[in-house]
């Protein structure tokens, strides 16, 4: 794994105007994260995670203070090119899952690549790849309705991966499975990560936390917990979650 820093936050700032009130969401958060690295953020609901989360995947700009991606700077790029940076660099993964409800496994992993102006028969191959790395290649016809919750999420995780990014950004991404598949989906993204690409993780849960080699906890918009984990056995991801 590599050494170099991907993501580069300095004295992180951001407020919301809420009425008459100002609600500090960060309060000068700094912090850098390494390429290769497997982070868990963690903290209660309005501790500030979920709007570090934002920043970091170019999805919203800090109020002040300078964030990089990958030597990019971040902090005053309009919104085209916030949208350029996202496809190039990075991949998400939601709870929800976000996928097409009438759209095949393989057309759903396919989409991120019509933004980018692949071509059709590199999107097609390039799918089929994403499907197999997450053991889902004999799905690529089902749609969601025909896919259990795990196998969604991994339908997700493949559409998060197919535009090659350096860093998967995942909120809450077992939030909705239960404990069983929720172990199946933390040792794909375990897998991913020893594979070298760059994992975050938000989640409340202290087991879903517990899957990162390091663990950052917040609480009241700042960083109170910077923590290291040992890693745990490595385990290769179950096809039918």
């Amino acid at each position: 794994m590599g050494a170099d820093t991907l993501i580069k936050a300095r004295e992180l700032v951001k407020t919301y105007a809420m009425g008459e009130q100002t609600v500090h969401a960060l309060r000068s958060v700094s912090l850098d994260i390494r390429e290769g690295e497997f982070v868990a953020i963690m903290g209660t609901s309005g501790s500030g995670k979920s709007t570090l989360m934002n920043i970091l995947g170019c999805l919203d700009l800090p109020t002040s203070g300078r964030y990089e991606l990958a030597g990019e700077a971040v902090q005053d790029m309009a919104q085209d090119q916030l949208a350029s940076i996202r496809n190039r660099r990075i991949g998400f993964v939601f709870q929800q899952f976000n996928l097409l409800p009438r759209t095949s496994a393989l057309e759903n992993v396919e989409l991120p690549m019509l933004y980018a102006g692949v071509k059709a028969a590199e999107r097609r191959s390039r799918a089929q790849e994403a499907l197999l790395r997450v053991g889902l290649a004999e799905r690529a016809s089902h749609t969601p309705a025909e896919l259990s919750g795990g196998q969604q999420q991994r339908v997700a995780i493949a559409r998060a991966l197919v535009n090659r990014p350096q860093l998967i950004l995942a909120d809450e991404p077992t939030g909705a499975l239960d404990t069983a598949t929720s172990e199946d989906i933390m040792r794909l993204l375990t897998a991913l990560n020893a594979q070298g690409l760059t994992v975050v993780i938000v989640t409340h849960e202290n087991d879903i936390a517990n899957w990162a080699r390091r663990k950052l906890v917040f609480r009241d918009g700042q960083i109170v917990e910077d923590v290291l984990q040992p890693p745990r056995p490595e385990a290769k991801p179950q096809a039918h979650a």
